[in-house]
């Protein structure tokens, strides 16, 4: 069967509309723009703003119907950022000025992107807002490097973990003891900076210095690469080598499964869709 018109479609799907005065918090996925949802794309052609992180790339964006604003609110560590407060209070301002906000967010917009502080902003203001989720880069990120987050054989749980808190230091909230032991797997976003300290706590809590880990940089894109080494080798090789961000890590059984469920190579990386 021809897939002929098979996206021409959509065009007489009944997407939910985008209201203006409303804004869609949407989740852009882990990096290709091939990843993004079907209800993302349909707001990317509707949306009169677009208000976007620094992990959306040039891909996605290129969707968004061409009358549609373009801003910048991306956050970086250790680089100048807009305060979220301020990210916040323009999402409103513009919906009240009865604009469709399309708030675009690297991976999935309530794993670790602050998703529901602009959610209650919004339900504070009265603002109508709908979420759209999007794959988040410690599952599909990993996937693309052949490692799956979960497997009958070696795990039934997963942790998902930030690397740095608000203040850009290791979460001092978290309870190092009962995470290093509560799951064979732990996913941890934002945390190449803070690897040794992390490394260091783990294994102090019992965690074992053996346990794979790898770090994913620049997942699902043409850049991507992989580092593999152990958590007790982890500030090592971040000593050494200057590893790439923004990256993913993650510490566990699943990672000798890249070895054998290695998918992305050179030929897939030429298609930049994904």
């Amino acid at each position: 069967m021809s897939g002929a018109g098979h996206f021409a479609r959509l065009d007489s799907a009944g997407f939910p509309p985008f209201e203006p005065g409303s804004v869609w918090l949407v989740g852009a996925g882990p990096g290709a723009p091939g990843l993004i949802s079907v209800l993302a794309y349909h707001a990317l052609g509707k949306a009169d703003v677009i208000v976007y992180d620094a992990l959306v790339g040039e891909g996605v964006l290129a969707w968004a119907t061409p009358d549609a604003e373009l801003v910048h609110a991306g956050k970086r560590g250790g680089k100048p950022s807009p305060k979220q407060a301020d990210i916040s209070l323009r999402l409103i301002e513009w919906a009240r000025s009865g604009r469709r906000v399309l708030r675009l967010k690297g991976g999935d917009p309530f794993m670790f992107g602050r998703g529901g502080e602009e959610c209650q902003a919004l339900r504070r203001a009265g603002v109508p807002f709908r979420i759209v989720p999007g794959i988040t880069s410690g599952i599909g990120g990993l996937g693309y490097a052949g490692i799956p987050v979960t497997h009958r054989a070696t795990n039934h749980a997963v942790i998902f973990l930030t690397g740095h808190d608000d203040t850009g230091a290791v979460p001092q909230s978290v309870d190092w003891a009962a995470i290093a032991t509560a799951a064979p797997v732990i996913v941890m976003f934002m945390a190449v900076k803070h690897l040794a300290s992390i490394a260091e706590r783990l294994i102090a809590a019992g965690r074992s210095p053996a346990d794979p880990l790898a770090i994913v940089s620049n997942a699902t894109l043409p850049d991507q690469s992989v580092a593999v080494t152990t958590l007790g080798e982890a500030a090592a090789l971040g000593a050494r080598e200057d590893v790439p961000t923004p990256a993913i890590v993650v510490c566990g059984p699943v990672v000798d499964y890249r070895h054998v469920l290695g998918w992305f190579g050179a030929a897939e990386r030429e298609n930049t869709i994904g």
